[in-house]
């Protein structure tokens, strides 16, 4: 059982639309983009994907907390979001999994977080007027005055929210692992299939126990590692992973992702997607309500078939920005036509928009992991 108290809270939004409701997370104030996610579950994925760094993230199913939280769908090792909104907070958490309440875990980590809130209206409004900067406060009693903060506050373009997420030192995941490795397991590089370099812009671990699924052992790095440490690590392949906010504010990346291509196959994922785009001398965009949930469909233009994708992205492609028609469009948004796959047309370097890793199909997209390791075996054989 929950014992959430009635402390109101207010969530406001930069155009003065205003949203009262009752605190259930820690207390506080909180500043950030206010987008909704349209997934019925998976709330604990959601409160740990690092892509979610700098938003206040509105649930559209009504009903949150009944399964509690377990410490092994965790995305990451803490959540990420700078605020949480539902419109009911399960009163009882029935799973033989959980280990904690919803609320507790918020409380736990210092997460802000309001239920009672018409989350239906607050949707409804995004949509229309589109993601805007928003505030979040239980200490807060006048909505007048956090409306002024709100406006006063930094938005997420222009602002590199990568460093906040990204590992401070590499580490080693073993292949078929589940976990990173410690100094008391530390082994089997040598009987992986191949050595692949993450670069870590806000990885999820589902990324990390799909390769290492597959045989490969990995080694995960920060985002400012330069392209000669990368190289200099010899790996078979480099995943760029997915990450938060605006990819253009990311230069250092940027700059290192030009110095890869063409040096080893490379996996665009979600944030590496759009930084590939931006290393081909392509441009990317800010979509008016961005892509948060796990049934946005995608087409597979080389089969025809329709993927059902969990997608976390406010930026996107522009692929007729891209000079010398590089890259072909391998996968398509059926919602809004936007790009969420493309491939190089003479180098192994493939990338996607939406998480193939995530299981809302439940295993429609898996099959890219396997394509992108066909590459390196293909590249390790010819080298």
């Amino acid at each position: 059982m929950t014992t959430t108290t009635a402390k109101p809270a207010w969530l406001v939004l930069e155009d003065g639309t205003t949203f009262p409701g009752r605190s259930f997370g820690a207390d506080g104030e909180r500043f950030g983009e206010a987008v909704f996610n349209t997934a019925m579950t998976g709330y604990q994925e959601i409160l740990t994907d690092p892509s979610y760094k700098g938003q206040i993230v509105c649930m559209t199913y009504p009903h949150i907390g009944n399964y509690g939280v377990n410490e092994e769908d965790v995305e990451s090792h803490r959540p990420w979001l700078e605020g949480f909104v539902v419109r009911s907070l399960s009163p009882i958490v029935s799973n033989f999994r959980a280990q904690m309440s919803l609320e507790a875990y918020l409380q736990q980590h210092q997460i802000v977080a309001v239920d009672q809130v018409d989350t239906r209206a607050l949707t409804l409004r995004l949509r229309r007027e589109g993601a805007m900067k928003a505030g979040l406060s239980t200490v807060e009693p006048d909505p007048e005055r956090l409306l002024k903060k709100v406006r006063e506050s930094p938005g997420i373009v222009g602002v590199d929210l990568v460093q906040s997420v990204t590992c401070r030192q590499p580490y080693e995941w073993p292949a078929g692992g589940t976990a990173p490795l410690t100094a008391a397991t530390r082994a089997g590089a040598s009987s992986a299939k191949c050595h692949i370099v993450v670069v870590d812009y806000g990885v999820k671990y589902g990324i990390l126990r799909q390769l290492a699924g597959l045989g490969c052992y990995l080694s995960v790095v920060p985002a400012a590692m330069p392209a000669r440490g990368i190289l200099a690590m010899k790996p078979d392949g480099i995943v760029l992973s997915n990450g938060p906010g605006d990819p253009a504010a990311v230069t250092y990346a940027i700059a290192t992702i030009r110095e890869l291509v063409g040096r080893a196959p490379l996996l665009g994922i979600c944030l590496g997607q759009q930084l590939l785009g931006l290393a081909l001398g392509g441009r990317t965009f800010k979509l008016k309500f961005g892509h948060h949930g796990a049934n946005h469909p995608v087409q597979d233009l080389a089969t025809g078939k329709v993927e059902i994708t969990s997608q976390n992205h406010g930026f996107t492609v522009d692929l007729d920005s891209i000079p010398q028609r590089q890259v072909e469009l391998t996968h398509v948004n059926l919602n809004d036509r936007t790009v969420e796959g493309m491939r190089h047309r003479q180098l192994p370097i493939f990338s996607l928009q939406y998480h193939p890793e995530a299981s809302p199909g439940p295993h429609d997209s898996r099959y890219l992991f396997r394509q992108f390791l066909d590459a390196v075996e293909g590249a390790s054989r010819s080298a």
